[in-house]
């Protein structure tokens, strides 16, 4: 038992999630979905007992306060139940002490202070945080109606110095949205059946053509975002659409709205961006938020923004908000520092070894459990032969994104290997873009990049040198959602990716989530072999062990 102020936070609504604060550098998540293996799952009553407390270790020590974050949803209205909850799932320390923090404040929390900056404007934008009434920030509208809803949130920052320059507020009317966030969700359910798929248009948008509707550019009015009537009609053209849904339309009129909607919301980032640059003439941005997933509006962000430097967090979504909760808890209630940077995302439940090896004696008698001398060199070997392998190490990654510890890795230079992995592997729309991972120190020859991309968080041009020799991870538009890779943080796929190049030439291998189709990530080692027994990959990492088919699927394509 350490003495180390301990700090719970809770993200309650979408993507709900834990976080514990230990210290001042010790800290873990986990998504409330990779416990019940359902995408986006919401939080409700019962999670801190029946699901979080038995995955994750550090809640059973000793708490000295929770920070709680709701949204816009009823959970906010069931607070008695929820502090009961907690007084009976906690052991604290000195006395119950719990605190809540408004939505967009946990967001910030999330970027700002676990980035590398002193001194950074921040911009929060998503479709709907909390009510004014429940917002426990400052922020310059004081005689705001106290149901409106905050979508969007611009701050200057220093730490232990936070102030909020302006709020962009909504009334909560579907029939008159308002913000980034609001657009690109009806961008996406006008395209898409079921939520979660604002990654599908992203990727869909390169398909289309940019200007192929008559349709305004967003309204922006210093930090404000408006929908204009245009777009709200062709959003109820349904049917028109209905392509991904049930066949009817066309495919070229969802890519063609993609493009067009992209192309609207990244002009509009910008413009709010140049704002919030106008106003703080701060170097560094961090940014946060459900849009701040869009890979594509980041690397404008990157490279076309007035800011040095920008950072996104790993976990920008509501998925991240359980760790801003814990960040303010230990920073602001406690007045502990917080050493915690986020230079990696393997912030999961640490993986017991004996775990690993009771879930490879039990595995199913169609898979061959190795030991290999060199398992780098053999994964490396298995790569190059065109075979698709899993891997699973390590604590999981807190954000959607498989960074090394929960990835499925293939050879990029296989032309067949994109429609292999979206069609036998992952389930998926043939379209859908695979990430490259690359050697940090041979990432700007091969991409347009000129920093660090250890998140896989911003689109960046594949050289037109390199595209042709990298056809599974080139998108249709020439660019890549790359990861950079370091030994210090991600030494497995160092190792394996020197391996790869000295067999290869290569310094380059495809990257994406361990998990199968409509799954979130994989967190348990029984999942991962479930996972490859139930695809066509060809192997599992599970290090130091290898599991393979007794009787392998075929080979991509050449």
């Amino acid at each position: 038992m350490s003495d180390d102020p301990t700090v719970i936070g809770i993200n309650r609504t979408q993507d709900a999630s834990i976080a514990v604060a230990a210290g001042p550098s010790t800290v873990y998540s986990i998504q409330k979905e990779r416990i019940t293996r359902r995408k986006h799952h919401w939080g409700r009553l019962g999670d801190l007992a029946n699901l979080y407390l038995p995955a994750l270790p550090a809640l059973r020590e000793p708490v000295d306060l929770v920070v709680e974050c709701y949204s816009s949803d009823s959970e906010v209205e069931r607070l008695p139940a929820y502090r009961d909850e907690l007084t009976q799932s906690l052991t604290f320390r000195d006395g119950v002490r719990v605190a809540m923090l408004s939505h967009h404040l946990a967001h910030l929390y999330s970027a700002f202070y676990p980035s590398p900056f002193e001194r950074a404007a921040v911009m929060v934008v998503d479709a709907q945080g909390s009510r004014v009434k429940d917002v426990t920030e400052t922020f310059p509208a004081p005689d705001a109606g106290p149901d409106l809803l905050e979508v969007a949130s611009f701050y200057s920052c220093e730490r232990g110095r936070v102030e909020c320059l302006g709020k962009h507020l909504w009334h909560g009317n579907w029939a008159e949205p308002a913000g980034l966030g609001c657009f690109y969700y009806l961008l996406t359910r006008t395209i898409f059946p079921g939520e979660g798929n604002e990654g599908k248009v992203m990727g869909l948008a390169p398909f289309g053509r940019p200007y192929a509707f008559a349709l305004p550019e967003l309204g922006v009015d210093e930090y404000r975002v408006s929908i204009p009537a245009e777009w709200l009609e062709i959003f109820a053209d349904r049917a028109r659409f209905a392509f991904f849904s049930d066949g009817s339309g066309s495919f070229s009129d969802c890519a063609n709205l993609a493009a067009v909607g992209q192309r609207v919301f990244e002009t509009a980032l910008m413009r709010v961006a140049d704002w919030l640059y106008d106003q703080t003439g701060a170097a560094n941005l961090c940014f946060a938020g459900g849009t701040a997933l869009n890979c594509t509006a980041n690397g404008r962000l990157l490279h076309d923004s007035g800011f040095d430097a920008v950072f996104i967090p790993p976990s920008p979504h509501d998925g991240g908000t359980a760790l801003g909760c814990a960040l303010y808890g230990m920073i602001d209630c406690l007045g502990e520092p917080s050493e915690f940077r986020w230079v990696n995302d393997f912030l999961g439940p640490d993986l017991d070894a004996r775990t690993v090896e009771e879930a490879l004696r039990a595995a199913p008698s169609d898979l061959v459990v190795e030991e290999p001398v060199d398992l780098v060199d053999e994964v490396a070997r298995l790569l190059e032969s065109g075979r698709v392998v899993g891997l699973h190490q390590g604590r999981s990654e807190s954000g959607p994104r498989a960074l090394g510890n929960r990835s499925i890795i293939a050879d990029a230079r296989r032309p067949g290997m994109q429609r292999f992995i979206n069609s036998h592997v992952k389930g998926r729309e043939w379209f859908r873009p695979l990430a490259p991972i690359v050697l940090a120190n041979a990432a700007a020859t091969i991409f347009d990049v000129d920093r660090p991309a250890p998140f896989m968080q911003y689109a960046a041009d594949v050289r037109p040198a390199y595209r042709a020799a990298l056809p599974a991870i080139t998108h249709v538009d020439g660019s890549a959602r790359l990861q950079t890779v370091e030994d210090e943080n991600t030494p497995f796929l160092y190792e394996l990716l020197h391996a790869f190049a000295a067999r290869t030439g290569v310094p380059v291998l495809l990257n994406t989530s361990l998990n199968r189709k409509g799954d979130p990530l994989v967190e348990t080692p029984q999942e991962a072999l479930t996972c490859l027994q139930q695809t066509s990959m060809h192997a599992l990492a599970m290090p130091p062990y290898l599991v393979r088919k007794q009787i392998e699927p075929p080979l991509p394509n050449r």
